[in-house]
């Protein structure tokens, strides 16, 4: 049985160590400014994500076999003083193990298409370093035991989405498109951050088993009050919605879709995409000591499932439109978390990574088909007329019409009235500090008697 148990640690720790080699390597050689080729790129790459597959297979079989449903890899002690503590700790349970095994199988699909798809792009490289980075962090916050490890793996998460979305880098469109998403994130990062330290302040240490509970997912209950529960889960729901594009953070995703197709199919069809609801996930028990957080969590994720739904059928170009149909169907996996459906939501969630993952992968041959019928015909397919419509005045079509255009007005409400003030403070305060130091260094009188009209300058003008 301890033979099993150290077996068991032994498939952990190589799962999590194979991205990190990876990363390590390609980084290397990127620092070093060593070009490797397409095929010592796609070997590594291929080594590390089934290395990573078959530990997690392994790690899910001794579970099944030993019937263990909570095992931990404990790495090291960061911080350990008096009413603070953090750790590097990983779990392997019934919520982090299917996750990870997701992470690597759709990774490894979508890195067999990126290596066809990509081929003899002049970014190659880049794409996959960047690639290796997402795998990474997707393995970190899957497994994580604490909330600074997921902390981490979230960060990573971020820096390469918002890398690969401007990875055109000679348009504008995309660096634009990838700094809003980077924006988006930042909040989202704050988010959590600012839940880490209210968690340690509450309780001294972010361990989840600690604060979630001694047993294994999805039992265990929260040692906090009700009140403490509603005040850290808005600041986790916040979280999540800037990551998953819930209401009102949602305007950032069609924007990710500038990005390459395979990434566009790992990040926001898949994976990270659905980061917000597994942290969710994670921290159920917590959430559930407040029933009017999990009141607005429905609300959200109706919200935002509604929204997505009218927004993505408006859409002309077919990654937005998958974009949207994943964030709806994120928004009613976030609905069936506030309900209590925990399982539910966890097949939901791998169920639908899955079939999005084929959908943007698919997409590309299926316009082609789409043409080839066209052509066949000699006129565009009709498009199903929903019995909603009917049910329906025209007015009201038209004005839902409008709001999914504009998809929910999110965009212009989020620009004046939140990033707006922030922008024009910063503005002032540039202007004030431009306006002082031009006083202290004499700039001004400078440029004042420079503009006085001497004869000479007269003469000049003349």
């Amino acid at each position: 049985m301890a033979e099993a148990v150290e077996g068991m640690m032994g498939l952990g720790v190589a799962a999590i160590a194979a991205p990190v080699l990876l990363v390590v390597f390609l980084g290397i050689f990127s620092l070093l400014d060593q070009r490797l080729s397409e095929r010592t790129i796609n070997k590594a790459i291929q080594a590390a994500i089934v290395t990573g597959l078959l530990s997690s297979l392994g790690v899910l079989a001794l579970m099944l076999a030993l019937g263990a449903r909570h095992v931990v890899v404990y790495v090291s002690e960061w911080v350990n003083t008096a009413g603070f503590h953090v750790a590097v700790k990983f779990v392997f349970d019934r919520l982090s193990v299917p996750f990870a095994i997701l992470s690597f199988v759709l990774t490894g699909a979508i890195a067999t298409f990126g290596m066809r798809y990509l081929h003899r792009e002049q970014g190659y490289n880049r794409f996959f370093v960047l690639y290796a980075v997402f795998l990474l962090g997707m393995v970190m916050a899957s497994l994580a035991g604490t909330i600074e490890t997921l902390f981490l793996g979230w960060e990573l998460v971020g820096l390469s989405s918002a890398l690969l979305v401007a990875f055109y880098q000679e348009r504008p469109g995309p660096s634009r498109n990838g700094l809003w998403i980077w924006g988006v994130y930042r909040v989202s990062d704050a988010a959590l951050l600012l839940a880490a330290v209210v968690l340690h302040h509450m309780t001294g240490e972010g361990d989840f088993d600690r604060l979630l509970g001694a047993g294994p997912w999805p039992a265990g209950g929260a040692s906090v009050s009700a009140t403490q529960a509603f005040i850290v889960g808005l600041l986790l729901l916040a979280a999540a919605a800037g990551k998953s594009g819930l209401v009102p953070f949602s305007g950032w995703l069609p924007r990710a879709m500038e990005g390459p197709t395979p990434s566009s199919a790992v990040f926001y069809g898949a994976l990270s995409v659905h980061l917000g609801a597994f942290l969710l996930l994670r921290v159920s028990p917590l959430l559930e000591r407040s029933p009017g957080l999990c009141v607005v969590m429905v609300a959200l994720g109706l919200l935002t499932a509604v929204l997505a739904y009218l927004a993505g059928s408006v859409q002309t170009d077919i990654k937005s439109a998958l974009s949207f149909a994943s964030l709806s169907q994120v928004g009613i996996i976030v609905a069936e978390i506030g309900l209590g459906f925990r399982y539910v939501a966890l097949v939901h969630l791998l169920g639908h990574a899955c079939l999005r993952t084929l959908q943007f992968v698919r997409a590309p041959t299926l316009l082609h088909d789409y043409h080839t019928l066209e052509n066949a015909i000699g006129e565009s397919l009709p498009r199903p007329v929903l019995p909603l419509h009917r049910l329906i005045t025209e007015p009201t079509r038209l004005w839902l019409y409008r709001l999914a255009l504009e998809r929910g007005y999110l965009d212009s409400w989020l620009r004046s009235y939140v990033v707006g003030p922030f922008v024009g403070l910063f503005r002032r305060c540039d202007a004030l500090e431009r306006g002082w130091t031009d006083f202290l260094s004499g700039a001004r009188s400078r440029e004042s008697d420079d503009l006085k009209p001497t004869p000479a300058r007269i003469e000049e003008l003349i």
